[in-house]
């Protein structure tokens, strides 16, 4: 290109100054315009670079709403987990104020209590203070039995929900590393590219000023 035109010139140069003490001067200066040439080359990193930099803004929206969605996750985590700790006791009773008698709660004392009737009836105990003692005490377990039934199942329900937000916390965290891991590898090629494009430049103008010395030497011979 500019190396080719100027090396043209200094030939024709050359040919028609011969006189000027015997030198080839078109083959010297054409050979410097190569050298200027050389210097005047692109660097191959730069070209690499606008690719190596889209990388992050492509990639980042296909991982960003597990990043999100973890970092939600680790928020609503934490103080489930401190109070877990600190106030275990607390966590169940605020479970179970929120209990609800369940639907066979009221069919079973109706069986129970039906049953007894019978049997103090039959034993000319019906309405006695014993028979009520007695289904007062069948009520009660069948009550405390509904109760814990109910919290048990809370709590299973529970644990599920926490399981659910450790899962996205994870998948979170992979999601930030996988993240980061591509970005360190194009950082990491954009570095070894801009070393590779730099010792390349070093190395052409260590040839073009070698090449300098070198014909200001011969031509020095010449003088």
């Amino acid at each position: 290109m500019a190396s080719n035109w100027l090396g043209t010139g200094f030939d024709a140069l050359g040919q028609g100054g011969n006189g000027l003490g015997g030198l080839p001067w078109g083959n010297i200066l054409g050979a410097g315009a190569m050298g200027l040439g050389a210097l005047s080359q692109s660097n191959p990193a730069n070209a690499a670079m606008p690719y190596l930099n889209q990388i992050q803004g492509q990639i980042s929206p296909y991982y960003q709403p597990y990043i999100n969605a973890g970092q939600g996750a680790i928020n609503s985590l934490t103080p489930q987990y401190n109070q877990l700790i600190n106030n275990p006791g607390e966590k169940l009773n605020q479970i179970g104020s929120q209990f609800q008698q369940s639907p066979g709660f009221k069919f079973q004392v109706g069986q129970a209590t039906g049953a007894a009737n019978n049997a103090a009836a039959a034993g000319g105990l019906l309405g006695s203070p014993s028979e009520q003692v007695g289904l007062a005490s069948t009520v009660n377990n069948l009550a405390n039995q509904d109760y814990y039934n109910w919290l048990n199942n809370s709590m299973g329900l529970y644990g599920q929900g926490l399981q659910g937000l450790q899962g996205l916390s994870q998948q979170g965290l992979q999601a930030s590393s996988g993240l980061a891991d591509n970005i360190m590898s194009a950082l990491q090629s954009q570095a070894q590219l801009a070393y590779a494009g730099q010792a390349n430049q070093n190395q052409q103008q260590g040839g073009f000023w070698s090449g300098l010395g070198s014909l200001a030497g011969a031509a020095a011979k010449w003088l």
